[in-house]
């Protein structure tokens, strides 16, 4: 059963998709995939080239400049991300295809129109000031918070792609309680 997890902006997807994969199967993280493409020459030279920056060891702050600048330059960035991470997604499948439960954090899922992979889709979500305060707590700041989070659909309009939606406002004990009670559903 694949199980993609999604939600906005700084929700708790992480904390959630650890907790489920740590208890129930193998997790896919795209946020971990970018970091390592980010990490890749071959994409450091593409990037590098197709955006005019130099290629150095700063391409990741470089890209975060090129991006606020220039709203538009988001798109062309995940012209060249989004389908190095779906073949990893792929491949992720293909390697645990034995395991019962499979989980997928993709915080884009419903913007990628990615629904159709999943059986299961969990909506994690927390109130927009809870929301910028985790995310200012590892060192983001209001510019990229604001940007990313406007890059993401309205939760109205995704919820309706999914199957279950967590609340996380409170503490991590009621986060994983919730998840559990959906899971049991499934086994």
């Amino acid at each position: 059963m694949k199980i993609g997890i999604t939600g906005s902006l700084a929700s708790g997807k992480s904390t959630a998709s650890k907790f489920l994969s740590n208890k129930y199967g193998p997790l896919f993280d795209a946020d971990k995939v970018v970091k390592k493409i980010y990490k890749n020459r071959y994409f450091k030279k593409i990037v590098s080239k197709k955006f005019n920056l130099p290629n150095n060891s700063h391409l990741k702050k470089n890209l975060k400049i090129f991006i606020l600048d220039n709203k538009k330059n988001i798109k062309k960035l995940e012209k060249i991300i989004h389908p190095l991470v779906r073949k990893e997604m792929i491949n992720f499948t293909s390697k645990n295809k034995r395991n019962r439960f499979l989980f997928y954090e993709i915080p884009l899922l419903i913007e990628s129109k990615l629904m159709k992979y999943f059986d299961i889709i969990i909506f994690i979500k927390a109130k927009k000031n809870l929301r910028y305060k985790r995310f200012k707590s590892k060192s983001g700041d209001k510019k990229l918070f604001t940007l990313l989070d406007k890059k993401q659909l309205n939760y109205k309009k995704k919820v309706k792609f999914c199957d279950h939606v967590v609340v996380n406002e409170k503490n991590i004990k009621f986060l994983r309680k919730n998840l559990s009670t959906i899971i049991r559903k499934y086994v």
